[in-house]
């Protein structure tokens, strides 16, 4: 059986962890949890929200990808894709464009990429003020070269990721339990 990583990207706001919590809550998909060098919050689990890691931990582990963020270490690893196919035989991640062409190239096939738009950039400025994100914040995200970067499908995705329009949050889910019929069945015949 060919496990998959469904890795989702697209724009701030463009509703990639709504995305994530559907599937997980919905199909056999967990999330893959990512490592960190920076001291746990309140309430935050090792090994569910992060695996908490210190400088020399961190440097053991197999990324595929991994950034510097305010000082801190952080990165998704080989390891902690096994451990999430340990638990499901799919496995999701809220990645950048950037990590998502990572991805693509360093998994092939058993990467599935959504990319997630809005039809309106503007509405992506509204979703983060109700989620509650700080003004100031926000307006450096959305000023942010990342942030126009994610805006558009990479050339390295076209014909690669599955692009779902989710202006409409039912129409999403219809679009998402599609995707995973498909994959479902394909497993199925694999196996």
């Amino acid at each position: 059986m060919m496990h998959k990583v469904l890795v989702i990207t697209g724009a701030t706001g463009t509703g990639k962890t709504t995305v994530q919590d559907y599937l997980v809550k919905n199909y056999p998909v967990t999330k893959i949890v990512t490592h960190t060098t920076r001291p746990p919050r309140q309430g935050e689990v090792d090994g569910v929200d992060y695996y908490f890691e210190d400088e020399v931990s961190f440097q053991q582990k197999h990324y595929l990808e991994s950034v510097v963020y305010a000082g801190y270490h952080y990165g998704s690893s080989r390891e902690g894709i096994a451990a999430g196919f340990e638990r499901a035989p799919f496995a999701a991640i809220v990645l950048d464009t950037k990590g998502a062409i990572t991805y693509a190239q360093e998994l092939g096939d058993q990467a599935v990429i959504i990319f997630l738009t809005v039809s309106d950039s503007e509405q992506l400025a509204g979703r983060l003020s109700q989620r509650g994100d700080d003004k100031s914040m926000m307006a450096q995200r959305l000023a942010s070269p990342e942030y126009r970067r994610d805006l558009k499908m990479p050339l390295a995705l076209k014909g690669r990721a599955v692009q779902l329009n989710n202006d409409h949050w039912q129409q999403t889910q219809l679009k998402l339990d599609a995707l995973m019929t498909t994959l479902e069945q394909d497993q199925a015949v694999d196996s």
